[in-house]
């Protein structure tokens, strides 16, 4: 059973950046399409972003500019750069790779 762990959360102030973690023990993400999702208060969880097997990135359209996916050299950790932070941003963030989850990790954007 593969628990990815994200770390990297936390409270900043608008215009601040964060930078997401997402890391399982001898689990690698190469050649593997991997995701962000975030879940808003009173959402549903949402994709963000994802590097397809193939390595074409998306992003959703409002953090586009904004967010930077990707991977360590190796392929064992995901990282989400998030720039330019928006209190609408606030939400618990989630890794996703091969049908695996994190448990989702707090990021809230206020002053």
């Amino acid at each position: 059973q593969v628990q990815l762990v994200e770390s990297g959360g936390g409270l900043v102030q608008p215009g601040g950046s964060l930078r997401l973690s997402c890391a399982a023990p001898e689990f690698t993400f190469a050649n593997k399409d991997v995701r962000w999702y975030r879940q808003l208060p009173g959402k549903e969880r949402g994709w963000v972003s994802s590097i397809s097997r193939n390595g074409r990135v998306d992003y959703e359209p409002l953090v586009k500019g904004r967010f930077a996916i990707s991977t360590d050299d190796g392929g064992s950790t995901l990282y989400l750069q998030m720039k330019n932070l928006r209190p609408e941003d606030s939400a618990v963030y989630y890794c996703y790779a091969s049908e695996h989850w994190g448990q989702g990790t707090q990021v809230t954007i206020a002053s």
